[in-house]
């Protein structure tokens, strides 16, 4: 993480002896990555984190990917797809996955279980609604265009809140997701050219205490899916300190980086994961140049896919293609695309884009998962052409 935080009752000196108001030791839990070489955090529980009463194998919903056969952009419309009355974690409709990440879609009216993702972090994104994280580092709360990134193996609970159905976009890593290392100095503080800085991020304020005996966990690890069943309840931390947690970044607080020409999408990057990048494409002032043309060029990044989830705004570059609110679109590696017909032109002279998008680039391929073929606009590819198959 970027910075140290302290919340709650911690002892002076860290693995030392902490008392609780029995006599008896607080129960300290080292969470770390990368061994212990890497960022991490001290939490000290009234109880042992380590009790379990019963473990049993648990099968999800299931799913399934398939190659992208025949070879060809998509279009997906995730307001289409039926996840009314689901919970944050198993209700996702899978949309695409490869080895790397996995990335979902869910319209959420319940809590979800208590749940530990032990194969990577996740990055969640708001679309609309609003959302409670509860763990054992406390309480986060997040309301439209929020990212929220939830560690490795934390134990968290997703809450949906208000009235407003919550809309969430998941990109499940096999691995961990952090602002680019370019953003950072060695000692890890955002320098001066990065577009967000520790004052933009936002982590628990407070502890989550909360008593249960025998209470369910569910596991997502890399062999499957385990519920584990807690001697106590794990929401029992009274104090952590230490670079990891979950945190939050408004997509809204991204400082667009802007020239007199158009500008690449790595000026876009908000974080990098294992083999893939998250950008957000936010309202901002476009090129300057005299004779500039503020929309993309035709382009084709020859070792990634390019996925954009179009969450406000009015996309310039994709007028006529159909796109709209929801909307996700795959350019696949081995594609040229590009702007549709006509709106090169068009968008000579403006100086001004209103458009709010999330985009991951993966360097290997992304597969379809099943609910990605029940929400397809299978008329997209053929949009620049303006011919059907």
């Amino acid at each position: 993480m970027p910075y140290y935080r302290s919340v709650g009752e911690v002892p002076r000196k860290r693995h030392t002896q902490f008392r609780q108001p029995d006599g008896s030791l607080y129960a300290e839990e080292l969470m770390g990555q990368e061994g212990f070489s890497s960022d991490s955090s001290l939490l000290y529980h009234r109880a042992m984190p380590t009790a379990i009463v019963a473990a049993e194998a648990f099968d999800p919903p299931a799913w399934s990917r398939t190659p992208n056969r025949p070879l060809k952009p998509r279009h997906l419309r995730t307001h289409k797809l039926d996840t009314a009355g689901a919970d944050p974690v198993l209700g996702r409709a899978h949309l695409l996955a490869n080895d790397d990440v996995r990335i979902s879609y869910v319209t959420a009216e319940r809590p979800s279980p208590l749940y530990r993702n032990a194969v990577g972090d996740e990055c969640l994104y708001v679309e609309a609604g609003a959302l409670r994280v509860e763990s054992t580092f406390g309480v986060l709360d997040a309301t439209a265009g929020d990212y929220v990134i939830i560690p490795t193996s934390v134990i968290h609970r997703l809450v949906p809140v208000g009235e407003e159905p919550l809309r969430l976009l998941a990109i499940e890593a096999t691995g961990h997701i952090g602002p680019p290392k370019r953003y950072l100095s060695v000692r890890g503080q955002f320098l001066e050219h990065a577009p967000y800085c520790e004052r933009d991020i936002r982590g628990p304020a407070g502890v989550l205490v909360e008593d249960g005996t025998d209470v369910e966990v569910l596991v997502q690890h890399r062999r499957g899916w385990t519920k584990h069943v807690y001697a106590n309840h794990p929401f029992d931390v009274v104090g952590w300190d230490g670079h990891l947690y979950p945190w939050a970044f408004s997509i809204h607080d991204f400082e667009p980086i802007t020239g007199r020409v158009h500008q690449p999408p790595p000026v876009h990057q908000t974080f990098q994961g294992p083999n893939f990048v998250i950008c957000s494409f936010v309202p901002r002032k476009v090129d300057y140049h005299p004779l500039s043309i503020p929309v993309p060029y035709n382009h084709h990044n020859v070792d990634s896919d390019e996925l954009l989830f179009y969450t406000g705004g009015n996309y310039e570059a994709r007028r006529g293609s159909g796109i709209e609110q929801g909307s996700m679109s795959l350019h696949p590696s081995g594609f040229t695309h590009g702007p549709q017909p006509g709106a090169a032109e068009r968008s000579i002279g403006i100086d001004y884009f209103d458009e709010l998008a999330v985009m991951v680039d993966t360097f290997r391929p992304l597969d379809l998962c099943d609910a990605a073929l029940t929400c397809e606009d299978t008329g997209y590819a053929w949009t620049w052409s303006g011919r059907q198959a």
